[in-house]
């Protein structure tokens, strides 16, 4: 049987790492990412926390569909199986909302949604509008300080000084400036809370040199984290504010970001684009990128998203040869992925030949 055809098993899942010198349990965590799971829980998308049976000392966050009937990971209880062989278990499950912010690397970062992500619509991809949402629109300095005072309380150890970067994740921006007015006064309410934290901001609305000095003088500490999300179809998969940014164009403006001093980085979804476009577009952005990138495995939530796919990109076979590019393309650079960074990565326990998990 063909990579795409055969059934996923415990026993092709090792055959697969085994040819792509992957750990089996990167392998599974990447199948898990892209098949999802069948429960009983019936979400469309629920943050999940798993240990698996081979390495239960590192507890894993998936954002992943538990709605999945036709995956081949099934849930009982708390007994996660592959082809019904016992494989790790599940200790949380919690609804995937878009809420105002929320804590990551043990209170060290924060993800502000300050401008009612639920209400982003348009790209064909996205799954933002499939669960519920509590995040409100915040559009004054009086309410982000009101969502900064009630993070304070939800804040492992309540303090928020401790932050060392605030990334703003949202798509409902659609102007530059007026990413750059929010992005002025969230610097202003970090200040009174006493947070000098770096700003993180993942757009792709903001793309002038003029709007990129603005932001050195008043805003940075600043990274730029470009939603490139794709290099082909992008007329297709993505909303209009988001397409107008071309591939050809994403490298200078990661460049005009770092002349202006500021970190860049920028997200991506793996399995929009051949492989070879991966390769070619993930090359052209490298030089221009001081952050390991956001790659994210892509995760077809319905028959429609899953028409979206490039050839190939149902099988694990394609994520793990993406991975292998990828690590070619960046792993000369010295940059590498942080765990905490990305729900549906690419890398768990390993970067090539590099541990990323303390012993």
């Amino acid at each position: 049987m063909s990579k795409t055809s055969a059934p996923l098993t415990l026993s092709t899942v090792r055959q697969l790492a085994d040819e792509h010198y992957v750990p089996v349990e990167d392998a599974l965590l990447i199948a898990i990412n892209l098949f999802g799971i069948a429960s009983a829980h019936g979400r469309h998308r629920a943050r999940v926390s798993i240990r698996l049976a081979s390495r239960p000392h590192v507890p894993w966050m998936v954002i992943v569909p538990l709605n999945a009937q036709t995956s081949p990971f099934s849930l009982r209880g708390d007994e996660l199986s592959l082809a019904g062989i016992p494989i790790g278990t599940v200790e949380r499950v919690a609804a995937d909302e878009a809420v105002g912010g929320y804590f990551r690397d043990d209170g060290r970062a924060a993800t502000l949604n300050p401008n009612a992500r639920s209400r982003c619509v348009g790209c064909a991809f996205c799954p933002n509008t499939l669960e519920a949402a509590a995040d409100p629109r915040l559009a004054e300095e009086r309410q982000l300080s009101e969502l900064l005072a009630a993070m304070t309380e939800q804040h492992p150890r309540r303090n928020l000084r401790e932050l060392v970067e605030v990334t703003v994740s949202t798509g409902c921006f659609e102007r530059e400036r007026a990413a750059v007015d929010h992005l002025l006064g969230l610097r202003e309410v970090l200040d009174v809370h006493g947070v000098g934290a770096r700003i993180g901001f993942l757009t792709s609305v903001i793309s002038s040199r003029q709007a990129f000095e603005e932001l050195a003088e008043h805003v940075a500490p600043f990274v730029l984290r470009l939603t490139a999300e794709c290099f082909s179809r992008r007329d297709l998969l993505l909303k209009a504010s988001k397409a107008i940014l071309t591939a050809d164009e994403m490298p200078r403006v990661l460049q005009r970001a770092m002349q202006a001093g500021h970190g860049t980085s920028f997200t991506y979804v793996v399995g929009l684009d051949t492989l070879e476009e991966l390769r070619r577009g993930v090359s052209e952005l490298m030089p221009f990128t001081t952050e390991f990138p956001n790659f994210q495995v892509y995760q077809a939530h319905n028959a429609i998203m899953a028409g979206l796919r490039a050839d190939g990109s149902d099988t694990l076979d394609y994520y793990l040869r993406a991975r292998q590019e990828i690590e070619q393309i960046a792993g000369p650079t010295g940059l590498r992925p942080k765990a905490w960074e990305c729900y549906r990565p690419l890398w768990y326990f390993t970067f090539g030949d590099e541990s990323l998990v303390a012993p």
